[in-house]
């Protein structure tokens, strides 16, 4: 199990965000979001994207994710990558026409939402297309979802348009079965946890360790350096989680050295 980085970019600057307040009024990744003013946000800064990458190829933390989240953000986005090729994925905005472009920047993976989960459904045609242009090697599906609201115990479906808009894609054994042969990683945020700190989604952490094929992360709610090992056990190891909110270096009280610490002892 890994522990995997973050890079949250809004309107150019590294911000943690409670998801839960992202809107899209104009629809699909990177649209006009809304104003600062009625977002929810945990943590804002001027230090750049850059150094959050420089950062994280020093601890030789791998894997980690930049995700633009709305317009504004292209340029910090490729500062990161550049700081450190081939150590981030990148999400927000990515479709079969820019998706070499972001590689080609520096990204290892791209990741896809709203693309690929159109008008409610997986559209096939898109996953393909994108899948043919990058290799299946370079690709991240998010998988982000939540539960139907009034239903506290039901299934999680996949979520779109900065997390509003819910898809009829229930992510379940088969839909991980399925959608693991067009992509090389899965990235799952738990919609109603993120930026929280209230705690994992267990269920959700013990559904992805015991039906993805391939390896998957889980971010969403993380409130202190125990539920690295709650994940770990819950997801049997196969799932790796990424922290954004609670950590010092996002304003939260857990040491992000602590948890670099606990990763390289997991992984020596």
């Amino acid at each position: 199990m890994k522990f995997r980085p973050c890079i949250d970019l809004h309107s150019g600057q590294v911000k943690q965000i409670v998801g839960s307040t992202l809107t899209d009024e104009a629809g699909g990744d990177g649209a006009t979001k809304k104003p600062d003013d009625d977002l929810a946000t945990n943590f804002s800064t001027d230090r750049p994207a850059s150094s959050y990458a420089e950062m994280y190829l020093r601890d030789k933390l791998t894997g980690g994710h930049v995700i633009m989240l709305g317009p504004g953000n292209v340029d910090a986005a490729k500062s990161a990558l550049k700081a450190y090729r081939g150590g981030l994925q990148v999400g927000g905005g990515v479709n079969t026409s820019n998706a070499r472009e972001w590689l080609d920047a520096g990204a290892s993976h791209v990741i896809v939402t709203s693309y690929v989960f159109h008008n409610g459904q997986i559209d096939m045609g898109r996953l393909r297309s994108l899948v043919e242009s990058i290799g299946k090697d370079r690709l991240v599906l998010d998988l982000s979802c939540r539960r139907k609201p009034g239903d506290s115990t039901g299934s999680y479906y996949v979520v779109t348009d900065r997390w509003q808009n819910y898809t009829d894609v229930e992510v379940d054994a088969a839909t991980l079965v399925d959608l693991g042969r067009y992509c090389d990683e899965f990235l799952v945020h738990g919609v109603e946890n993120e930026g929280k700190r209230c705690g994992i989604l267990e269920d959700l952490v013990e559904l992805l360790g015991k039906h993805s094929p391939i390896p998957v992360t889980y971010a969403g709610g993380v409130k202190d350096i125990s539920d690295l090992d709650r994940v770990k056990e819950l997801g049997k190891g196969k799932v790796d989680l990424t922290i954004g909110s609670a950590l010092d270096c996002f304003g939260g009280s857990i040491s992000y050295d602590d948890v670099v610490a606990w990763h390289q002892k997991e992984n020596a």
